[in-house]
């Protein structure tokens, strides 16, 4: 069996993709303010640009932007997991066992594992923000990307940079693909 190994490059941008082992959950949007909390406080003692991200029920999808300096996304990331399951398991919102990394054999809250993409150009970076804006129409949540609370989109719409009618499920012609 192969090891997988991560190519970390300092100040690079990159697409993510993490989620809960229950594909059934809905921790991350019910406990949103725990979610931000967590990757505030990641934020603030290892610095990286959110350039878009949304939040769906059970996994989310985030573009980072690394320091110049710096290109470990995945200690960050472990930092937000952690962070977050610790503020539910403090809260009493998490049973003993999903509060608790994998060991004997039991699960954790978060897959162990994400995928990541660093985004090669610009054309590559906007297929993936659109990707994620259109996340929550692709997979039912809502008709309107608009109307999906936890996404950047409402920060683009309120820069200028797309319409506040962008993702009409109607409207969209199909270059969303993963």
């Amino acid at each position: 069996m192969s090891r997988y190994v991560r190519a970390p490059l300092a100040g690079a941008t990159y697409f993510f993709t993490v989620n809960l082992h229950d594909r059934g959950a809905r921790h991350l949007v019910d406990h949103v303010v725990d979610l931000r909390a967590s990757v505030a406080e990641v934020r603030t003692r290892h610095p990286f640009t959110i350039d878009a991200m949304v939040v769906l029920p059970e996994h989310l999808h985030a573009i980072w932007t690394l320091p110049p300096d710096d290109g470990d996304f995945a200690r960050r990331w472990m930092l937000v997991k952690q962070g977050f399951t610790r503020r539910l398991a403090l809260r009493g919102l998490l049973d003993a066992s999903a509060a608790v990394e994998r060991r004997k054999g039991r699960k954790s809250l978060w897959q162990q594992r994400f995928w990541e993409h660093q985004i090669r150009d610009a054309s590559d970076f906007e297929k993936h923000v659109e990707y994620i804006h259109f996340n929550p129409v692709k997979h039912g949540w809502v008709l309107r990307a608009k109307d999906w609370p936890y996404s950047s989109l409402h920060r683009y719409v309120r820069q200028g940079i797309v319409g506040a009618d962008w993702g009409i499920s109607a409207a969209i012609d199909g270059r969303f693909g993963e």
